[in-house]
């Protein structure tokens, strides 16, 4: 083999996918390979052109642009191109020109061919899709671990079974033989189906189970004939179809209950059990929430929270994925506060007015996960009065937010935490906040709104979070001006490309080297699918869920959504698993991960993903800053 030979081998052995090419074929590859030389502002060429070579950019740089002249890509040394039209019909698809003196090295047709049919990772890799390497990636990581990213929906076997809630005990009885089922629950023929699809579990009153039957109606020894309302439980807890099987787990022992419907669009379609998915999750997790609420004191809690940074690395090293992880920490991060007002009302005695107190940001999100501080707040009752409620409700608020810092959740250093009187306010002056913001959206209303439209019922009057998540959604779909100013405020924060798709790193100060993959990640993509689905009206909260809505509203070209969806995941995980490394380290975790510390496929995907969430940006700044004039 040639000197020359050696050293394109030796070249291409550094990039995917070529680095996973047997050496004898990678030899035999580099002999075929032809090199060419272009002087910078040179073309290459253009569009419709017949195509007859794979390029890579040994040395250099290279531009590609659309038809229009539109910007498509920038290349440097290791980039691929040309293999586009090589897939497609022989023909140019993006007119490629320099920057800079460039040495190319060209990979004739036949032999790409020959390639792409001996080796199917090969020939994978250059699928047409644009960002097929990243939804590759995310797409096998998912399908490696079902059992972690099952949905209840999956569990579902049979119809819900309902009863009228005139029905007398021996006729649910009844019932629950005949449909051989646990429970049933309960509607009121008097209210009539809401239009409103949102609504439509607004005929669900109830719920009875046959432990209902045996200790409420057996034990008690009621007449056959008391009606099934005089029994049932009314606050009954649901979950959507959408939501993870381990959710499911981990509400039910958080809440003590055994039955859960499934709603899907806020209707009821099925009832989970406990049995029905233990073998769903593994028991680390479902024992950590179960012993979490068993703890009696904050030191208590303080002490078991411990154990948390386990739970996380444990969850990632089984290879969770994303949404899995966030929603768990998330979980986990509510049964605190749920744990600490328990505390609280224990010690405090009895709220003098109904309340609920509200997770915000990536725990209402679900995206949760172990660097965190604490943003919550309180809405109170439209009774209150400072003078009468006031002092109950900072002692509680102090006794949760202080709980909550020595369990690891670290005060919020924008103050935004129930203990600051700014933010317990009653259901009325939130509603008017929200109104205010959405009407006003100045640069303070925009940094709130990014806040506290992600918001979370935890405690307390649970229906008042649902009812300002709806107002909120209705309000901003409504207002253009609010939603092109909530755009313009999402382009702040951009992914840490340069000119030539490399990496902007952090160049001074404690992070040196490194690219705070949060800040310039996963909260600018989490900024931009709000903006999405506030103007599709959506009520989801978590990024990906929303996305869902997104999508059913086809407001985003064709692709558009499963390309941010893998971006969202790609990044997010590795985000995630910089986080476990350093705690397995024995480093406190942070967000800034540096690249050298990624392989090749790791970089390379995760500039995929910064230039799905660099074109993203792009579009949303054309779809709604040229439709509304931003204040």
């Amino acid at each position: 083999m040639e000197v020359e030979h050696q050293e394109i081998a030796r070249f291409l052995e550094a990039y995917p996918p070529f680095s996973v090419l047997p050496s004898d074929a990678l030899n035999s590859l580099a002999s075929s390979v032809e090199v060419s030389y272009y002087r910078s502002n040179s073309e290459i060429f253009k569009y419709g052109q017949q195509i007859t070579h794979l390029y890579i950019v040994r040395s250099g740089a290279v531009e590609l642009s659309r038809r229009s002249g539109e910007l498509y890509h920038r290349i440097s040394t290791g980039g691929i191109f040309g293999h586009r039209g090589l897939l497609m019909n022989r023909k140019v698809r993006f007119d490629a020109s320099t920057l800079e003196d460039t040495l190319v090295y060209c990979i004739p047709v036949d032999i790409f061919d020959e390639y792409c049919n001996d080796f199917e990772f090969f020939a994978d890799y250059f699928e047409a899709d644009d960002n097929a390497h990243l939804k590759m990636t995310v797409s096998k990581h998912a399908d490696s671990n079902d059992m972690t990213t099952a949905k209840v929906a999956k569990l579902i076997l049979r119809d819900v079974v309902y009863v009228d809630r005139n029905s007398t005990v021996q006729q649910a009885a009844q019932m629950m033989a005949k449909e051989q089922v646990s429970s049933l629950l309960i509607y009121d023929p008097a209210k009539p189906v809401m239009e409103d699809p949102e609504e439509d579990d607004a005929q669900v009153v109830g719920l009875i189970s046959d432990k209902d039957l045996r200790t409420q109606v057996v034990a008690q020894g009621l007449p056959y004939d008391t009606p099934v309302s005089d029994i049932m439980t009314t606050d009954v807890v649901i979950i959507d179809s959408n939501a993870y099987v381990f959710e499911a787990m981990m509400l039910m022992l958080r809440d003590s209950v055994h039955h859960l419907p499934i709603v899907h669009k806020r209707k009821p379609i099925g009832m989970l059990t406990l049995s029905d998915i233990l073998r769903y999750e593994s028991q680390s997790s479902l024992l950590f929430v179960q012993g979490l609420m068993e703890q009696q004191s904050v030191e208590d809690l303080a002490k078991y929270s411990k154990h948390l940074d386990a739970i996380f690395t444990r969850m990632v090293n089984e290879d969770a994925n994303s949404h899995m992880i966030g929603s768990a920490m998330s979980v986990i991060g509510k049964t605190f506060k749920h744990k600490l007002l328990e505390l609280a009302e224990a010690k405090l005695g009895p709220p003098p007015i109904p309340y609920c107190f509200i997770a915000l940001g990536s725990m209402a999100r679900d995206e949760q996960l172990i660097v965190t501080d604490q943003d919550n707040a309180l809405i109170l009752h439209n009774s209150y009065k400072i003078e009468q409620h006031g002092a109950y409700f900072e002692k509680l608020a102090k006794f949760v937010c202080d709980g909550l810092a020595n369990c690891g959740y670290k005060y919020c250093d924008g103050g935004i935490m129930a203990s600051n009187p700014a933010w317990r306010l009653t259901f009325d002056q939130w509603q008017n906040q929200f109104q205010d913001w959405i009407e006003n959206p100045k640069p303070e209303a925009l940094l709130n709104s990014s806040i506290f439209f992600d918001l979370e019922g935890v405690w307390g009057e649970l229906k008042w979070a649902e009812q300002l998540s709806a107002f909120i959604s209705k309000k901003a779909q409504k207002t253009p001006n609010f939603l092109a100013a909530m755009a313009y405020n999402a382009l702040k924060r951009t992914p840490p490309l340069g000119f030539f798709n490399g990496f902007v790193l952090e160049q001074d100060g404690q992070h040196k080297h490194s690219m705070n993959i949060k800040r310039r990640g996963t909260a600018p993509l989490s900024d931009l699918v709000r903006v999405h689905a506030l103007a599709v009206g959506s009520r989801k909260q978590n990024s990906f869920e929303r996305l869902d809505d997104i999508d059913e509203a086809n407001i985003l070209p064709k692709g558009k959504v499963q390309d941010l969806r893998a971006s969202l995941e790609y990044i997010a995980i590795m985000r995630i698993r910089h986080q476990s490394w350093q705690i397995e380290q024995g480093s406190k975790p942070d967000n800034s991960l540096a690249p050298e510390t990624l392989s090749e496929f790791e970089q390379r995907n995760l500039k995929e993903a910064f230039g799905v969430l660099d074109k993203a940006q792009s579009f949303l700044k054309f779809r709604y800053q040229n439709k509304a004039k931003i204040k």
